[in-house]
């Protein structure tokens, strides 16, 4: 790297490839966490349908345990796709923190508000 703006350039490059693992990250999580919640409404439903009532929440401690069983087996199910992701987001993660060591950049600059 010759000049200090290559670095920021090739940092705020690095940043950006980080953040999209990131954002992947937290779209499967809130995938997971919505089909874990349309599981468990699909069962109150089908144990509950004669006492439905839409004014009342119906979430029980007992739909509180299914939830956290589905929620658990979905991301059992997904666990590779999430691992791969843990994974790539800490090898960005460590490469960003070795170019700020070995260029001795410090954290990113933040643009001045007037």
């Amino acid at each position: 790297m010759r000049s200090y703006v290559e670095q920021r350039a090739r940092l705020a490059r690095m940043e950006a490839a980080r953040a999209e693992p990131e954002r992947h990250l937290a779209i499967v999580d809130r995938q997971i966490a919505t089909r874990a919640e349309r599981m468990t409404v699909t069962s109150q439903a089908k144990s509950r349908q004669s006492r439905h009532r839409r004014s009342n929440s119906m979430w029980t401690l007992t739909d509180e345990r299914i939830f956290q069983e589905n929620l658990a087996a979905i991301r059992f199910e997904r666990r590779g796709e999430i691992d791969a992701l843990s994974r790539k987001l800490a090898r960005q993660t460590g490469a960003i923190a070795a170019f700020r060591v070995r260029y001795r950049v410090n954290e990113p600059e933040r643009e001045a508000v007037s």
